[in-house]
């Protein structure tokens, strides 16, 4: 018999079968010689001996453990040691003395010796029937879980397969009631039969804003003739017209007729309309504007203020991703920032529209006909539509016939509880709009089978994974925003970053990466590790990763609460700077099958999404790189004839500051004091909030307020510069009649240039005192040693 000790020298956990030994504290074990009595005389004595322990071990610990047999430190796993594990040893001082005492010989002695036979052979008869009746009975044992991060992405990336996703799909696609609130009950109840305990259905009523029960037309006044949306004449509408309905208006546009000249302001740039202002009266009058190069928002504020009436909104065949057939198409867009148009106190003036232009999407064949455009062709030999000079503009009547319904809105929100760290949270978004099918449904719900199914076989997250379908995100990302705002105190503390499935297969062309400039990296290791087994046999697009203002429900996670993002998604074509801006148009969406009939794209998004989920729930040190920050900041700089010196400098020393944080942060984490779980969870923070020091106050319309993300550029730049430059608009088109007031508005000019440049600056400065904080966090660590 030996006693075991093991004293925990660096004062860490230990598992629950081993004794726990304070610093410096020496236990000893004494159990004094003590007789062992029977009644009776005849009797067995036992002594022990007193045996020492000592705080490193006992007094001949045996032989050190071989270093090759010990295995090494996994870096992936990135865990370091709390202490030091040594072999329990017998203990030789221990010393067992046995005297029999003599007794006394009979009959009595001899029934004695026959009972303990008859025990002994009953006991052997029942241990042979036990070891007869385990051997013959089968033990299942569950499957243990991986041993490290490496295997357990191996084996989640396994359980992740096309011909799942796409039987889910056929699940979701099979509902007859494809209503909202229909769908998502669906989707509760699909989770909780996958495997999540904590799951939340939600709803909020909203006002939305709907095509009228009568579509909106467009009417040449000379030759009488009207015109759908879509080019079609009034008089030939069919059947199949009603559905494409759907998607020809432009939700929250105010409503009524109006009659004027069609303008053709090309893209609405500050040029364009230099020009148009130079040789015509734009008051009152209808302009006809192609989607891209910058935010839609932003476009209607400044043809607001310049007076137009009227605005016709259309994509040139030329702009249009390969396979896009915009010539007898129209499409919907929102003017919906994000959130509930009730709850804004310009939807009560305005009698629930956002805006005081009527505003109606038409198709390329309506646009080249109000133009009188010779213009044909598409691809490579396309001709831009444009007025040729000197044509006589038609005069048109405008009616736009939207109504408002106040309706419910559904979100399901799931819950996936880490361990460790349970109030931070990993969110994974997407829709469940009808009109977007269920491929993004089918993806999310595949990762929450498969993650479900490695918490069974008990592997337990650090972080908490919250999973979200949101419904209204068509009209505006209704429910993210709402529910966004709901729990704002709770995330601006809490979330750790948001990966979107928002639209992950609109084509299958470009797979392209959009992440803040925080998860570049991560984003781009994901990527390239995915595109190594190509599923399109060696003919594969190389990395594609950008910090773009991104679509969709993940505009409230990064546009107001500066969360880092990413995304995942095929596409028709690369985000150049005329095409930027397409994805505000939204069109009926071909359905999975035809986009992706072996689900192969939807695998290669689940998976690379997993991985992600994975890496962000999973790695102690969160998978952030400050450096990246700051050489986006430097590279948005480059242009010096719009920044300070002083701007420059600051900008250099937030990546001097980075890259030594980077470096101490971001090693292997062998070093126990790197270890220390408080000091760990700061440094976490320092990492998640890096971007909320880039969070400004109030942008143009349609732009970001966090300065990391970026327009489609061929020069990078920040967002707010470009925008400061447009801002001197008013002084370039006004009028003769308020000429005198130009050198003020110059000075206006001027001042907002200035002002932009003062939250650069700002944000620079900010961005570097918390890297700093970052540093002392570790730098003024005590030393253990003496």
């Amino acid at each position: 018999m030996a006693y075991r000790k093991v004293c925990d020298a660096q004062g860490g956990p230990m598992v629950s079968e081993v004794l726990h030994c304070s610093g410096g504290l020496d236990l000893d074990w004494d159990l004094d010689k003590e007789e062992l009595q029977e009644p009776g005389p005849s009797m067995d004595r036992m002594q022990l001996q007193h045996v020492d322990c000592q705080r490193s071990g006992c007094s001949d610990p045996g032989p050190d453990p071989d270093p090759e047999l010990m295995e090494p430190i996994q870096q992936s796993v990135s865990v370091s040691p709390h202490g030091r594990f040594e072999r329990l040893q017998e203990d030789p001082n221990y010393i067992s003395h046995f005297t029999r005492a003599p007794g006394h010989k009979g009959q009595r002695q001899l029934h004695c010796f026959l009972f303990r036979y008859f025990l002994a052979g009953v006991g052997l008869f029942v241990l042979g029937l036990l070891i007869g009746w385990f051997t013959h009975t089968p033990t299942i044992k569950p499957p243990a879980p991986p041993s490290d991060s490496s295997d357990l992405l191996e084996e989640l990336l396994r359980r992740i397969t096309a011909d799942k996703i796409a039987a889910l799909h056929r699940s979701f696609s099979s509902q007859s009631d494809d209503s909202e609130e229909a769908t998502a009950r669906y989707l509760y109840r699909q989770w909780v039969g996958l495997g999540l305990t904590d799951v939340h259905l939600s709803n909020y009523t909203v006002q939305l804003s709907l095509p009228g029960s009568t579509p909106s037309t467009i009417t040449d006044r000379f030759s009488r003739q009207c015109f759908l949306p879509n080019g079609i004449p009034c008089d030939q509408r069919g059947p199949n017209d009603l559905p494409r309905q759907q998607f020809s208006y432009a939700a929250y546009s105010a409503v009524g007729s109006m009659q004027g000249d069609v303008v053709d302001v090309q893209y609405a740039s500050v040029d364009d309309l230099r020009r148009a202002k130079d040789s015509l009266n734009l008051t009152n009058q209808i302009a006809l504007v192609k989607l891209g190069q910058a935010p839609l928002l932003y476009k209607l504020s400044l043809l607001s203020e310049l007076g137009f009436g009227g605005v016709l909104l259309y994509i040139d065949p030329c702009d249009a991703p390969p396979g896009r057939h915009t010539w007898h198409q129209a499409f919907r867009v929102t003017l919906n920032p994000g959130g509930n148009p009730a709850i804004a106190e310009v939807s009560r003036d305005a009698g629930g529209s956002l805006t005081s232009l009527l505003i109606q999407p038409i198709s390329a064949l309506l646009a080249k006909t109000l133009l009188s455009s010779p213009s044909s062709g598409q691809g490579v030999s396309c001709i831009p539509l444009a007025m040729p000079p000197n044509t006589e503009r038609k005069k048109i009547t405008l009616t736009v016939r939207n109504q408002l319904s106040y309706k419910k809105i559904y979100n399901v929100v799931g819950y996936l509880k880490g361990k460790r760290n349970p109030d931070r949270y990993v969110l994974v978004g997407s829709r469940h709009d009808s009109d977007r099918g269920g491929g993004p449904s089918a993806i999310l719900n595949q990762l929450i089978a498969a993650l479900t199914e490695q918490t069974k076989l008990g592997w337990v997250s650090d972080r908490t994974t919250v999973f979200c379908s949101w419904g209204g995100s068509a009209l505006g990302n209704i429910g993210s925003h709402e529910w966004g705002k709901d729990n704002s105190v709770i995330l601006q503390s809490s979330a750790v970053a948001y990966i979107s499935l928002n639209s992950p297969v609109r084509g299958t062309e470009t797979l392209r990466a959009t992440a803040s400039p925080t998860l570049l990296q991560l984003t781009s290791d994901i990527q390239r590790r995915q595109l190594l087994s190509c599923i399109r046999g060696g003919n594969c697009p190389g990395p594609n990763v950008s910090s773009l203002q991104l679509p969709g429900d993940v505009n409230f996670f990064a546009n107001q609460l500066a969360v880092p993002t990413m995304e995942f998604a095929f596409e028709q074509t690369k985000a150049e700077k005329t095409t930027g801006f397409l994805s505000e148009a939204q069109f009926s969406a071909e359905s999975p099958e035809t986009l992706d009939p072996l689900f192969k794209f939807h695998e290669t998004i689940a998976k690379m999404t997993a991985e992600a989920i994975l890496r962000l729930v999973n790695d102690p040190v969160l998978p952030f790189y400050p450096l990246d920050i700051a050489l986006d900041v430097q590279n948005k700089l480059k242009d010096k004839s719009l920044v300070t010196q002083l701007m420059l400098s600051s900008a250099s020393s937030l990546r001097d500051h980075a890259a030594f944080f980077q470096s101490e942060t971001m090693r292997p984490a062998n070093d126990p004091k790197e270890r220390d779980p408080s000091h760990v969870r700061m440094l976490n923070d320092v990492l998640r909030d890096l971007e909320k020091s880039f969070l400004i106050p109030q942008t143009p319309p349609g732009v970001y307020r966090n300065l990391l993300y970026s327009l489609p550029e061929k020069t990078p730049q920040f967002s707010i510069l470009r925008f400061s430059q447009e801002a001197a608009l008013p002084c370039n088109v006004i009028s003769k009649a308020v000429k005198h007031n130009c050198a003020d508005k110059e000075v206006l000019c001027q001042s907002t240039m200035n002002q932009s440049l003062s939250l650069i600056l700002r944000a620079i400065r900010s961005a570097e005192r918390l890297v700093c904080f970052g540093l002392d966090l570790f730098e003024n660590y005590p030393n253990d040693t003496t």
